[in-house]
């Protein structure tokens, strides 16, 4: 990671720190993931019966019923995994023991990690912030999971610093993390801007911490509060958004 860069005295043309989410914010979770249970409906009938963007959403609900406790470190990531894999076929209308969860939870695993890519645009608009300001990453999930991903898809050189809920000991929304990344920066609140895909741990994460957000919507969610938050789709033109990017202050 490179060290946060000092700053000038004039007035910037960018924010002094962006913060990005990782997981569909700049690493592409949904596209590994319905890459492996597309993969997974291919080899099995019992799966073959459902649309693969209907088991998607199921399998996103029960990923999102179970994340906090393996955030929390009180279930581990291939304890979850076996625990979806028993709701997805209940969910489809079989039952399977363990040995199937297991085996299902080790093909999808191969299959995902296999799929793994940046958000499109993710790396230029990377590329286009660095030098202009400090870039970090507030997420939450375990540390070495979180690192394996951004080695994955080539963002290492690209980022100043990580702030990883596991090590953290406190995840988003809680405006600590945000807090930690702000100390890792050199930076006070109305100096960063924070973008993210998820809009109760990134947006109201964010303005908890005093942090202006943008909103990374590219699956076009409705806004579940009418607060006047910037919204994004794609990172696509890169001049586009960074003309989005407010001054500092």
């Amino acid at each position: 990671m490179n060290s946060p860069r000092s700053r000038s005295t004039r007035r910037p043309p960018w924010p002094e720190v962006v913060l990005f989410d990782l997981d569909d914010t700049l690493f592409d979770h949904t596209w590994a993931c319905r890459s492996a249970l597309a993969h997974l409906r291919r080899k099995d009938r019992r799966l073959a019966q459902r649309p693969v963007d209907d088991l998607l959403r199921e399998y996103s609900r029960l990923l999102e019923a179970i994340h906090p406790e393996v955030v929390a470190g009180a279930v581990t990531p291939d304890a979850a995994r076996l625990l979806r894999f028993h709701g997805l076929a209940a969910w489809s209308g079989f039952e399977i023991d363990g040995e199937e969860a297991a085996g299902l939870s080790r093909e999808y695993r191969s299959r995902y990690l296999r799929a793994r890519r940046p958000v499109p645009g993710a790396r230029p608009l990377l590329d286009r912030l660095q030098g202009r300001a400090t870039i970090g990453i507030v997420t939450n999930n375990q540390v070495a999971e979180q690192n394996d991903k951004i080695r994955a898809i080539g963002l290492e050189g690209r980022l100043d610093f990580l702030v990883i809920s596991e090590a953290a000991l406190g995840s988003k929304p809680d405006p600590r993390i945000f807090r930690i990344a702000l100390k890792k920066a050199k930076a006070r609140p109305e100096e960063a801007v924070m973008i993210g895909d998820s809009w109760g741990s990134d947006v109201r994460g964010a303005l908890g911490a005093g942090i202006r957000p943008i909103w990374f919507n590219r699956f076009h969610r409705p806004r579940p509060e009418p607060f006047e938050v910037p919204e994004i789709d794609s990172y696509t033109p890169v001049g586009a958004l960074t003309r989005l990017l407010p001054r500092s202050p």
